[in-house]
């Protein structure tokens, strides 16, 4: 089975979010269980010059994109077993930054039309095109749109995984024929109209021959009003081609028995060995050392769909109990002042992080105890997952793949890896935080909680399999020409 999987961003090269995760682990862990899986990124100018220069050219040819003709470079790289390939344009993407750019529709149009005209110049025909979130969602309106009659492309199958609905790719309608060179039989219900206008992701799930998205309950979520953004009533229609996994996690990565980036390794076998991790997240961020207190952690990026609403909510309360509470991210001005603000009312319970740092993540991860993540909407997440490898145990809202993954603690029966609420408001969260810490005190549940946490498995391997059991039934189809 070949799959090529096509996304914007991917790991180790470029990263802005969870995204990038799923693609430097998924394919590597297909490809362990016997799947040729490769990816396909854009050369973007922000890939560090050290993965650049073991690149290799292969090829280049002019792409068309409606009236333009435009280079295109193919270079590639092996990394960590897996087949990398980069579409080269310096005018679309040597820049600084990956998104946010005025002609967004037209650098990921060129990037889809690229992928497909690469294929014959590749040596490589996959039997399935797996494409991610709404950069890439024009992959398989062309391939049925401009590419139908060649007979290369017959066989193709498409998947498209949707990571985060919030974000479409939605542009003025004026570009279905000058920038996708597409006739108006495209603009419709059943192809990549959306309120007078083109998005990217209505055409990979209209066009696509398979739908998936990050976890079964945002699945189920986003055929309702309230996380449909818009697209509810399509996903309703599609629902029996649409199909949630729960992302995993890079498992060797996230090991708190050999992670070099914390002081002292350990293991659920060796969980006392969590405090020395604890005392020295405690000495970095300034904070008093105390190993009598629950320290509060958030690896977040600071904005209102994480749940910041409900932290300011119950703020007040939370900092007038015995906790330290450590946050880490950016995001929207407000919030980032917010926490600046209690951490210089409260020096010695807060400390406020505001930059992104890869080696403090995994300290505060190793070094804290209940991790905060009461989001308003959550496709996957993949702190909690993180969070859990590390004992630090989870207080989360029951939507998307936070329901999937955290259970909440029973102390009747012992069971559970976490703490969790239903309602959006401050109220039930606070609740929830103080009957946390009533436990935490209680060492004898506590330990239980955190081994119960720690003996999680969210790798990858169920997942992949799970991938693998669609791909084959798209292949299955195809053969009987279904």
């Amino acid at each position: 089975m070949k799959v090529l999987f096509v996304a914007s961003e991917g790991v180790p090269f470029v990263k802005t979010g969870g995204l990038a995760d799923v693609i430097g682990s998924l394919p590597r862990e297909l490809i362990k269980q016997g799947v040729d899986a490769r990816v396909i990124l854009p050369k973007y100018g922000d890939i560090p010059i050290s993965f650049r220069e073991k690149m290799t050219y292969l090829n280049h040819f002019q792409v068309p994109l409606s009236w333009r003709n435009l280079y295109c470079g193919i270079e590639r790289l092996e990394y960590d077993g897996v087949t990398f390939y980069f579409i080269d344009n310096e005018f679309y993407f040597k820049r600084q930054g990956l998104y946010g750019f005025m002609d967004e529709a037209e650098r990921f149009a060129f990037f889809s039309r690229a992928v497909l005209a690469a294929l014959p110049r590749l040596a490589f025909l996959p039997d399935i095109i797996h494409c991610h979130d709404w950069h890439t969602g024009m992959i398989s309106v062309f391939l049925r749109s401009q590419y139908q009659n060649d007979p290369f492309y017959t066989d193709i199958k498409t998947a498209f995984t949707i990571h985060n609905l919030q974000y479409q790719g939605v542009f003025p309608g004026s570009i279905l024929g000058d920038v996708l060179g597409l006739g108006r039989e495209h603009f419709g219900l059943d192809g990549i109209e959306f309120h007078g206008q083109v998005s990217f992701m209505k055409g990979g799930v209209n066009y696509s021959d398979l739908i998936t998205t990050v976890s079964a309950t945002y699945a189920e979520e986003i055929q309702r009003p309230e996380y449909g953004e818009r697209l509810d009533g399509l996903f309703r229609h599609k629902k029996k081609n649409l199909h949630g996994i729960l992302n995993g996690i890079d498992v060797e990565y996230y090991n708190p028995a050999n992670d070099s980036c914390i002081c002292k390794k350990f293991s659920y076998e060796s969980i006392d060995d969590k405090q020395d991790n604890k005392e020295n997240l405690q000495r970095i961020v300034g904070l008093p050392i105390r190993r009598d207190i629950p320290v509060l952690a958030m690896v977040s990026r600071l904005v209102s769909q994480k749940g910041m609403q409900l932290i300011k909510d119950i703020l007040e309360d939370m900092l007038a109990m015995d906790i330290q509470l450590v946050v880490l991210g950016t995001g929207d001005r407000y919030y980032e002042d917010m926490f600046r603000d209690a951490a210089w009312r409260f020096p010695d319970k807060v400390s406020a992080n505001i930059l992104f740092g890869n080696t403090l993540a995994h300290q505060i991860y190793a070094g804290s105890d209940i991790y905060l993540m009461p989001s308003v909407f959550e496709p996957c997440g993949l702190s909690q997952l993180i969070a859990l490898r590390y004992g630090s145990i989870p207080l989360v809202r029951e939507t998307g793949g936070l329901i999937d993954s955290i259970k909440p603690y029973n102390e009747y029966t012992g069971e559970g890896n976490g703490f969790s609420f239903t309602h959006l408001n401050g109220h039930d969260f606070l609740y929830t935080l103080k009957r946390a810490i009533g436990f935490y005190y209680q060492k004898d549940i506590w330990s239980k909680i955190t081994t119960n946490a720690m003996q999680c498995d969210f790798s990858w391997y169920k997942s992949a399999q799970k991938y693998q059991d669609l791909y084959k039934k798209l292949m299955y189809k195809q053969q009987i020409g279904g």
